[in-house]
């Protein structure tokens, strides 16, 4: 140590001379192993990759699931994902349904009710089954993600004042007290009464809603690393219990952990599935595990492959959008020609280039030629004002309301989940009223008058904002509870609605 110690201030003292100064840049670690400190990072990172690959994090998911299914036996409930990680762990044949509840909206300082994700579809379930357990998982670390500890509490609590606002049990913020501290619990609290009004503001059906369920909701925690909190039998509850699963072990430091296990191995799958989804993990669980990482990507896009060619010959139907009796949303699967009055299309591919009129002449079909994805999204405001010049003539064609109500317009794309949700929003915004009848009054502006008279046209004829944009998305995100607009794609139908 005293040679070491020399050492160390020789090089210090030499530093005085323009020569010796040089030398001094040289780290200590680089004098004392070269060798370490060149092969470090190279072998830090290999094992690194080693630990995460694609087998161990199927392997890991595959470990956790008998745990989820393992709660699911002992409370009886039906199983919900919450996406996009909790369907990793769910075998198909035992997942009762899909949920939206974010992270985001559980952040520190960001808790938020959102608006673009009702998730309805839980109380109905509620309403079966008297109560659900919801799976998700995190991989930082963490003993449960923002979405079970807070984000779904959020929910339950701005569910309850909605809907049992006079019941003491249903005022209460429920939340994990070894994961949420005393003070932002308070924090969140104070924000309940905005969240409510917020809600108050969709003009949801809160009668109908109300009598799906037998009493409040109230969330329970649920980890690997955690007895099972115990329930009042079914007759005697006082609530619906929701089970927030976590279903993932906590590693502390999980990637840098000697064993192969990967905490939350299912989350963020898009930076390593290599196109595989859960639905095809489980139909073809055995052989993927028995493969080597090798092996895996031929098998993964075999898989892909083969689903797709399925997807194709085996269409889903179309969802109507109600109040209304008149606006569908679907897949381009879902297109058979001789059922709709109208058709609106977006996609690369015309798959409706040989259908342009109806039988009265009138174009029929609608093509958005646009990709997949943000670049989608940010192209479709670009032609979003084509719609309304579109579907108005085939709306106004009708002279009675019931008559009305007998036109279907399809709204499709790839997903059925995306592009085709933004397109539907726009329609549902200037043509309906809120109680799902026609709007005679809603005239959009007439752009072509403008342009050769100079002078500006009335616009439209009522006022279209934020809330009322919102209130639409309601109805679709109730009817169709797997819709998931982007934020690019809810951004081009504000600019289309409000930024004219």
């Amino acid at each position: 140590m005293t040679r070491f110690r020399s050492f160390k201030l020789m090089v210090l003292q030499g530093s005085n001379s323009k020569s010796e100064n040089s030398h001094s840049s040289v780290s200590t670690a680089a004098l004392i192993f070269p060798l370490a400190s060149q092969n470090f990072s190279k072998t830090f990172s290999s094992l690194k990759q080693s630990t995460l690959s694609v087998t161990n994090r199927l392997s890991s998911i595959h470990h956790d699931s008998l745990f989820v299914e393992q709660v699911a036996d002992h409370y009886k409930l039906p199983l919900i994902a919450n996406e996009r990680c909790g369907s990793w762990y769910i075998p198909p044949e035992r997942k009762a349904a899909s949920a939206y509840f974010k992270s985001t909206d559980g952040h520190q300082g960001q808790w938020s009710f959102s608006t673009r994700r009702l998730n309805l579809q839980v109380l109905e379930i509620l309403g079966h089954h008297k109560g659900c357990i919801i799976v998700d998982s995190t991989r930082r670390g963490k003993s449960m993600p923002d979405a079970l500890s807070k984000t779904i509490p959020i929910w339950c609590a701005v569910m309850n004042r909605l809907l049992f606002g006079d019941k003491d049990q249903a005022i209460r913020l429920h939340t994990p007290t070894t994961v949420v501290a005393p003070s932002e619990q308070s924090q969140i609290e104070s924000r309940l009464d905005e969240f409510v009004s917020e809600a108050r503001r969709l003009q949801l059906d809160t009668s109908a809603l109300r009598q799906m369920l037998s009493g409040p909701l109230r969330p329970l925690f649920v980890t690997p690393d955690h007895p099972f909190p115990d329930l009042p039998s079914q007759a005697h509850t006082p609530y619906h219990p929701i089970v927030c699963l976590t279903s993932s072990h906590r590693v502390h430091d999980a990637e840098n952990s000697k064993s192969d296990y990967i905490q939350g191995a299912g989350d963020d799958s898009e930076s390593w599935s290599q196109g595989l989804t859960p639905s095809l993990f489980w139909r073809h669980k055995n052989t993927l595990m028995s493969a080597t990482d090798t092996e895996l990507p031929s098998l993964i896009a075999s898989f892909i492959a083969l689903e797709q060619a399925e997807i194709q010959s085996r269409p889903t139907a179309p969802t109507l959008i109600t109040p209304t009796g008149t606006i569908f949303v679907g897949s381009h699967g879902s297109i058979d020609f001789d059922t709709w009055d109208a058709v609106v299309s977006c996609s690369c591919t015309n798959e409706t280039a040989n259908q342009n009129t109806s039988t009265k002449g009138r174009p029929k079909v609608l093509h958005f030629p646009i990709p997949q994805g943000k670049l989608g999204s940010r192209a479709l405001r670009s032609h979003l004002h084509l719609l309304a010049p579109f579907l108005q003539p085939i709306l106004d064609s009708t002279t009675s309301e019931d008559a009305a109500k007998s036109v279907k317009i399809l709204f499709t794309c790839p997903t059925g989940t995306d592009l085709a949700i933004g397109t539907a929003l726009v329609a549902l915004c200037l043509f309906f009223d809120d109680d799902g009848s026609r709007s005679n009054y809603l005239a959009p502006r007439d752009e072509m008058e403008e342009a050769l008279t100079g002078k500006e046209s009335p616009g439209f004829r009522t006022k279209i904002d934020k809330l009322l944009i919102r209130r639409r998305l309601a109805w679709i995100t109730t009817a169709k509870p797997d819709a998931r607009p982007s934020r690019e794609t809810l951004q081009a139908v504000n600019t289309c609605l409000i930024g004219r």
